[in-house]
């Protein structure tokens, strides 16, 4: 469809949304119910804030096991009951915390309280469309998500409590309820949690790709749209390929856990009894799991990666350098993701030469990923930077980005990794590139688009605060951990200090674990920052942060539709920052370039003969002035 006939499309159905405009709404149908796009985010945003603050207090509870094994604290009964007997966690609960936290982390707060909510909010705002494509199933994709963590947390309530096997739930021990505690009906809730969710994946994902493909404004062609956007339209397609392969894993394992079925067994031995099953292979789970789980870093990332592109734009006053370079390092990331899945399972016993194979293609998705990085730093360079907290936390989400990337490098090379699997090396390096990054994108766009989203400011002392305590926090907790994973120290071990050799590294996990407690506390202060700006916080004006795309031509004050009335027309791409001759530093997309002349450049008119003829004709009345002064 083209852009004029969405638009046609878009004004005959203004009236309809303009009757929405003065609808008394109930409070469920505004606040709980909501099928505009806007609410959606929010909903999206605090319910992923929540997410993150269990599995961030998750966490602490096993740093404190890691960093004092051997000792009791009266308090952890009190606070866990049977989970902490005589003080002190109980080595299934380890487990199961250290599961549900990674779990809660990236499918509940990486992926749905990031994409769920800057997709939601900005892609009917930047594109110029009244709402999603489907406002109810938007809804509907809420609810599924919402509902899913709900039963995921539900599994700390019931009799053997979560899910202990690990975030990517591997058989035998998924797939055998007998097995451990954490096989149990917590691993039933994590399984229906999970179709849920990608239920509600799915739904996001295809409203998303919808709204972009068929409901962008008159002139917002393709290379117009703001790099948030591509990054947003990318993740969704990802999405929409990878999760039904996670789906059918989940189905296959409810199956062997509940049919009898062998798709994941073999050859079990349980209490010295020998089971039914023949034929299957746990590694058939790997297969799928990491078909969805390896292009899920990227789910995770590029979105962060489009938040921070337009941030770092914004604040450096500058175009964003590369454009169409960014725009084809994110189609590459995409389609590169796909065939990487391999270097998860070097150490199944995999075909060297298949190995070679996955490792060549998980260097060559570095190159994207390096173009990407020099276009951000080419950004900044020379920039009249701003450094708003938003940009603070862009530019950090660079910094993540870079060390965590480097050190992925060590992990796609098949030798290097046998070696470095399953130590704290691979969880430094993940925490670095997919936690960090991906956080400190999410917190760029929070405190970039807040005016937006609430109509008020965030308090910028605080903003400072919380980047810089996160920031170092962040390199405390996770650097030395490569220095413990190339020591061979292994991850998700109980009491590691059982083994003399690594018993020397106690004291860099206490250090460790208080750094952890430190960047925690300062979480709270970003939270008194966020919800008390949301009441209380200095008005907001129309385009605080004087930039050029289309959400910041609406109104302050939300309305359903977006748009007060005929939506506005795009001339020109996002990235107009200091254009030289112009009148100010930006020039929003919606001013024509018949009013720029002064600005304009040739290349501005690539396909617009019209438009060159006429940037050439003033250039000419221009020059005859001046040989007449």
């Amino acid at each position: 469809m083209s852009t004029s006939a969405v638009h046609d499309h878009e004004v005959a159905h203004h009236d309809d949304h303009g009757h929405e405009h003065h609808h008394d709404q109930s409070f469920l149908s505004k606040y709980v119910f909501s099928m505009d796009h806007k609410m959606i985010a929010k909903q999206f945003l605090i319910t992923g804030i929540t997410m993150a603050v269990i599995a961030m207090i998750l966490s602490i509870l096993f740093r404190i096991q890691l960093a004092y094994p051997d000792k009791t604290f009266p308090l952890l009964t009190t606070l866990l009951g049977r989970f902490a007997p005589n003080g002190r966690i109980s080595p299934d609960f380890y487990l199961a915390l250290v599961t549900i936290h990674g779990t809660i982390m990236v499918f509940f707060v990486l992926t749905a309280g990031l994409s769920g909510t800057f997709a939601n909010l900005l892609i009917p705002l930047q594109v110029g469309a009244r709402d999603m494509a489907s406002p109810f199933m938007n809804m509907l994709s809420y609810w599924f998500f919402f509902l899913a963590s709900v039963i995921m947390l539900s599994s700390f309530f019931v009799q053997k409590g979560p899910a202990s096997g690990g975030w990517t739930i591997y058989p035998p021990l998924s797939a055998l309820p007998k097995a451990m505690p954490g096989s149990a009906e917590g691993m039933t809730l994590w399984l229906v949690s999970m179709v849920l969710f990608v239920a509600s994946s799915l739904m996001g994902g295809i409203n998303y790709v919808s709204t972009v493909l068929n409901m962008r404004t008159k002139g917002m062609d393709l290379w117009k749209m703001p790099l948030t956007i591509w990054a947003l339209f990318l993740t969704a397609i990802l999405g929409i390929l990878a999760f039904p392969v996670l789906v059918a894993g989940v189905v296959l394992l409810i199956f062997d856990r509940s049919v009898g079925t062998s798709f994941y067994l073999s050859d079990i031995v349980l209490n010295g009894v020998q089971q039914p099953f023949e034929g299957g292979s746990p590694i058939l789970f790997q297969h799928l799991f990491w078909f969805l789980g390896h292009p899920e870093v990227y789910i995770v990332i590029m979105p962060a990666m489009g938040i921070s592109s337009e941030v770092m734009s914004v604040n450096s006053r500058k175009p964003i350098f590369g454009y169409h370079a960014m725009v084809y390092s994110l189609i590459g990331i995409t389609v590169l993701s796909f065939i990487v899945w391999g270097h998860h399972m070097f150490v199944t016993g995999m075909n060297p030469f298949l190995g070679g194979v996955f490792m060549i293609t998980t260097l060559i998705i570095a190159v994207p990923s390096a173009v990407k990085t020099f276009n951000w730093l080419a950004t900044l360079w020379r920039g009249n930077i701003r450094f708003t907290p938003a940009m603070l936390f862009a530019i950090g989400m660079v910094s993540f980005f870079i060390s965590g990337g480097l050190t992925g490098i060590f992990l796609g090379n098949a030798a290097l990794d046998i070696n470095l699997h399953d130590t704290y090396f691979v969880v430094a390096h993940f925490h670095l590139v997919m936690g960090s990054a991906a956080i400190f994108g999410m917190l760029a766009g929070v405190y970039h688009w807040f005016p937006k989203m609430f109509g008020r400011m965030m308090d910028e002392k605080l903003g400072y605060l919380h980047f810089w305590l996160t920031f170092i926090c962040a390199y405390l907790v996770f650097f030395p951990m490569h220095f413990m994973g190339l020591d061979g120290v292994p991850r998700r071990y109980y009491a590691f200090t059982e083994f003399a050799s690594m018993s020397k590294w106690l004291t860099i996990n206490t250090f460790v674990t208080w750094a952890a407690i430190i960047a925690a506390l300062s979480q709270f202060g970003f939270l008194y920052n966020f919800f008390v700006s949301m009441f209380k916080g200095e008005k907001a004006t129309q385009n605080p942060w004087e930039s050029n795309t289309l959400e910041w031509t609406t109104p302050v004050e939300h309305l359903h539709g977006n748009w007060p009335g005929e939506i506005p027309t795009v001339y020109r791409w996002p990235y107009d920052y200091s254009k030289p001759g112009a009148e100010e530093d930006y020039i929003p997309q919606t001013v024509p370039y018949s009013q720029t002349m002064s600005s304009n450049l040739p290349h501005d008119f690539e396909d617009n003969p019209a438009g060159l003829e006429a940037l050439n004709k003033y250039a000419s009345t221009l020059k005859a002035n001046e040989q007449v002064k």
